[in-house]
């Protein structure tokens, strides 16, 4: 089997561990019956995940096949063509983790739905913002109850576009997550909820000029972008250049941007042309998730 799975970007601004999209860059990995062990990587991390402790894929995929099967001594060759790049903010480790999921049950042999996998996956990756969008592609909301995760998708129409700036520095993400206040104020907390409730109402409703006001955040940008003060500069030039969103993409260091499709050549050369220490792409978005094709 061949599993395609999509990078994320999560947040979305004020939507912290709430929002996500999926972005039309794949992970693909190649999981094959075989009488010997074996791996290889090739692209994003091709370095350092080619040892098997490293590899959190093999980890849950190995856990969760023996888990359904029972059997302990079955060999798989595995090859990564790996896209997403580690690190930055678009969601890898989320997308290691459901593809692991949905390879292993389908490896079983054992049927799971969409949101079987998300709330599989929630057992290794504890917010539900990547995975969900990983998992369903498009742009999902989602909430933790009880331990499970409950999403709204819609899907994001073709003539909007990611414009992906990605900086050569990575922002760990425990790091990131451990200098945030553990406390906020009332009128904070009333701020993000108005512009996530916003933001989420004008997706679903396709009123995409409403971004531009919605797209806002007091909880975790200011203290993450620090890390990268350019960052505040970028999003500035962004946003006066035909940006209708531009958002930290998950905890950085990547940043995302959403503009329509005739504005979105502009922006990239803006920003490229701005910052030439950054890969700036414009990528399509994902509407169809994680899926798995036979070969």
């Amino acid at each position: 089997m061949i599993v395609s799975i999509p990078a994320t970007s999560a947040n979305l601004g004020p939507g912290f561990d709430t929002l996500g999209l999926a972005l039309n860059l794949r992970n693909r990995i190649e999981v094959k019956y075989s009488k010997f062990y074996s791996l290889s990587v090739k692209g994003e991390g091709a370095n350092f995940l080619k040892k098997k402790e490293g590899n959190i894929f093999l980890r849950i995929f190995e856990e969760i096949y023996t888990s359904l099967t029972g059997k302990t001594n079955d060999n798989f060759r595995y090859m990564f063509y790996n896209n997403i790049p580690i690190s930055r903010g678009l969601g890898s480790s989320s997308a290691v983790i459901v593809s692991a999921v949905a390879a292993a049950y389908e490896a079983a042999k054992v049927n799971i739905t969409t949101e079987e996998i998300v709330n599989v996956a929630l057992k290794y990756e504890h917010h539900p913002d990547n995975i969900a969008p990983a998992a369903h592609g498009g742009f999902v909301t989602s909430v933790l109850n009880r331990n499970k995760v409950f999403s709204i998708k819609q899907e994001i129409p073709k003539f909007l576009k990611a414009v992906i700036a990605i900086p050569d520095k990575p922002i760990s993400t425990k790091a990131s997550r451990t200098a945030l206040p553990k406390e906020i104020p009332l009128e904070t907390a009333v701020f993000n909820i108005s512009h996530t409730s916003l933001m989420t109402a004008a997706m679903i409703k396709g009123d995409f000029e409403m971004l531009r006001h919605a797209a806002k955040d007091k909880i975790h940008q200011q203290i993450r972008m620090s890390n990268l003060p350019e960052l505040f500069s970028l999003q500035k030039m962004a946003m006066e250049n035909g940006a209708l969103m531009s958002t930290l993409s998950g905890s950085g260091s990547s940043f995302f941007n959403m503009a329509y499709r005739c504005d979105a050549r502009y922006l990239r050369k803006t920003l490229a042309n701005k910052f030439p220490q950054y890969r700036v792409e414009i990528i399509d978005f994902d509407n169809r998730g994680v899926f798995i094709e036979h070969h």
